[in-house]
């Protein structure tokens, strides 16, 4: 970090030269007149926001904290209490944010037919108010932090309401559409995001837990979703988690934290339900990766004001234990299982007959033919070929397997463990994918218990199977998907990498 700070002071310290060298320059040559007031103007500007970011940068709830980048990933280190951690989020990630707000927005507004106000609304009017102070804490901090980085027009409100773009769009507009019987609303889907598998005991090659998680999202937003956080709160435990930028949460939710919890999930496909007087589920999910200590308290936790926002199968793991749980989290009905030898699966699809019948009534186990059904035999394929052979490096390869088992035959599609709906003629309907949707897996994670002991994980961004998505081509052969060319961008695959806490900036290789 001091190298890191020494280098920035050089580089503004010459910025700032330059910059008075030419007002100097430009005032010999004309200052007095129109063009040479104008440049004038001008390089007075910058040499204000250039000044503006020194102070800031030497603002005292930067202490500590840090980013880096490797193998396509930012690392972001964050300390302190809950403004500060905002704050530091808000700056050093602030050109990510703004340009992740963007797509994240814009994928928001066209799905639902909505205007950006009425995101903001429910942001500042239904989530907000029940947000623990500790958060919304945080919340400010990042628009603070953001503000002093960009000169950013986005509030609280806006970075609310983006927090909540996994829940909100998908789960909130259906039950709001349905409630006030709005005409010719838009056939919305709760989505179908990830692929997970947890194994432990007899099932891993050490008998420990072994977890793994490829993230399913638009390639939009998961071009975006590539930061590494190593938090350091004030309160609870430190937590290494994937995330995207300005939003609290890991939110494809694969974390561990310093007490040995290992936590992933998979969303419920065809969900339905939202209770307007619950807690966003993005703080639901930070509180249980920064407060729980086992099993039993991340389901507290979860099902604490559970408002049935972006519903989950949670895949759980306590290190100190060796202990594995699948907490099926539904609305109005739920269900754990958990044990010390076996395996759960996640790729989207309900198992309780209860939650199916109760929260997603729609949902059909038995059709083989659709995206978790058919990733939901794949895993138990795999995990049975593995067994007592399971460990990070086999995670690995699986989370990047093109077997399609429906077709019982290798295929780049939506059947697939390491998704390609960009490659569907299919699509995904029970999403709401239309063929050849630029979607499917957009990073993947894995890590055991011994690498959880030592804060570790590894993650490869871009598709798990290691092949590039190329925006421009796609849209020539689909000018259906032409709204998204101004944020769409190529999704180069990167290495398997390892991170862990505590990290400061890697050494650059010798080329």
């Amino acid at each position: 970090m001091e190298a890191e700070a020494g280098t920035n002071s050089t580089r503004r310290a010459v910025a700032v030269a330059i910059i008075l060298l030419g007002g100097v320059a430009l005032w010999w040559l004309g200052m007095r007149g129109v063009r040479g007031t104008q440049s004038w103007n001008t390089m007075s500007k910058v040499l204000a926001e250039e000044q503006k970011e020194n102070a800031a940068a030497n603002d005292p709830r930067l202490a500590g904290a840090h980013r880096f980048e490797d193998g396509g990933w930012i690392y972001v280190h964050l300390e302190g209490d809950a403004a500060a951690l905002g704050f530091q989020h808000g700056y050093l990630l602030g050109p990510e944010i703004e340009d992740a707000f963007r797509a994240i927005s814009a994928g928001m507004t066209h799905e639902t037919e909505r205007d950006w106000a009425f995101f903001r609304k429910a942001a500042h009017e239904m989530l907000w108010p029940k947000i623990d102070e500790e958060y919304q804490q945080e919340l400010q901090g990042i628009v603070e932090g953001l503000r002093a980085r960009t000169n950013s027009k986005l509030d609280v409100d806006d970075i609310v309401a983006m927090n909540a773009f996994e829940e909100l769009p998908d789960y909130y507009v259906p039950w709001y559409n349905k409630q006030q019987k709005v005409a010719h609303a838009p056939n919305l889907k709760s989505p179908g995001n990830c692929s997970a598998f947890v194994a432990t005991g007899s099932w891993t090659k050490d008998g420990k837990i072994v977890m793994a998680h490829n993230n399913w999202t638009n390639y939009a937003n998961g071009e975006r979703w590539r930061i590494v956080f190593d938090i350091a709160p004030k309160t609870g435990y430190r937590m290494l988690m994937d995330g995207i930028p300005g939003v609290i949460a890991s939110d494809d939710d694969f974390g561990i934290n310093s007490d040995g919890m290992m936590v992933t999930e998979t969303t419920i496909t065809q969900f339905e339900g939202w209770d307007s007087n619950g807690k966003a589920e993005f703080v639901r999910a930070q509180k249980a990766l920064q407060y729980a200590g086992s099993i039993d308290e991340y389901t507290k936790i979860m099902l604490d004001g559970n408002n049935g926002g972006y519903a989950n199968d949670w895949l759980l793991g306590d290190s100190k234990t060796g202990e594995i749980a699948q907490l099926e989290l539904g609305l109005k009905a739920y269900k754990l299982w958990r044990t010390k030898d076996g395996e759960f699966a996640g790729s989207n699809w309900a198992r309780d007959p209860k939650v199916i019948r109760a929260d997603a009534p729609q949902f059909e186990p038995n059709n083989m033919e659709t995206s978790p059904n058919a990733r939901r035999v794949r895993w138990d394929e795999l995990l049975k070929e593995n067994k007592g052979k399971i460990d990070a490096n086999a995670a690995e390869k699986m989370l990047g397997d093109h077997i399609d088992s429906y077709h019982q035959k290798p295929e780049t599609n939506e059947r697939t463990l390491c998704g390609h709906v960009d490659s569907s003629p299919r699509g995904v309907d029970v999403w709401g994918w239309a063929p050849y949707f630029p979607g499917g897996a957009v990073q993947a994670k894995a890590t055991d218990s011994a690498m959880t002991k030592e804060m570790r994980l590894v993650a490869r961004a871009g598709h798990p199977c290691g092949e590039d998505f190329l925006a421009k081509p796609f849209l020539a052969a689909h000018p259906e998907y032409a709204w998204q060319e101004s944020f769409l961008r190529d999704m180069k695959a990167g290495p398997w990498t390892e991170f862990r806490s505590g990290e400061t900036a890697k050494p650059q290789k010798e080329k």
